[in-house]
């Protein structure tokens, strides 16, 4: 089972690519947390929010691996835990296909790709700038997958 974070953005800050490898490289080899950029909408073409949306769901869908389970990050998803993220991870492993986490762009994600969504989750409360959600996603799942393995990164 692979972990695929799907983003929308490309050329991140150099603190964001450090940050985001520094925890996918502690992954275990079993449970790879690899992420794949998808080219942002430009936003001075005059295209409706809706319109750019659509075109950024359309290239998000072209590099989602087939029969994968789809995570969305999103301000009105569930509120998990770390615990609860945990078991969460736990179950996506037993059950085997691979999970793309999808960010969304500016604008957010197309409505259609967000009501395919196996699962809905949120970060945060607060409104957080896209590129740290990056770092602050993978430092999330590796601290989930070391409660897991009671490894002494997490502390209660």
């Amino acid at each position: 089972m692979k972990l695929i974070l799907v983003a929308v953005g490309t050329r991140m800050p150099g603190w964001v690519d450090t940050g985001f490898d520094d925890f996918a490289k502690r992954m275990p080899r079993e449970l790879p947390l690899q992420l794949v950029e998808v080219k942002a909408e430009p936003r001075t073409t005059g295209k409706t929010a809706a319109a750019m949306m659509a075109a950024e769901a359309a290239r998000i869908e072209a590099v989602l691996p087939p029969r994968c389970r789809r995570l969305i990050l999103d301000e009105r998803g569930e509120d998990l835990t770390t615990k609860a993220l945990a078991r969460r991870l736990e179950r996506w492993q037993e059950g085997g296909d691979d999970v793309a986490i999808i960010v969304g762009g500016p604008d957010g994600l197309d409505p259609a790709l967000k009501a395919s969504a196996h699962e809905t989750m949120r970060l945060s409360s607060l409104t957080l700038p896209h590129a740290m959600v990056r770092v602050m996603l993978a430092e999330a799942v590796y601290r989930a997958w070391s409660v897991l393995k009671n490894h002494p990164y997490h502390r209660e």
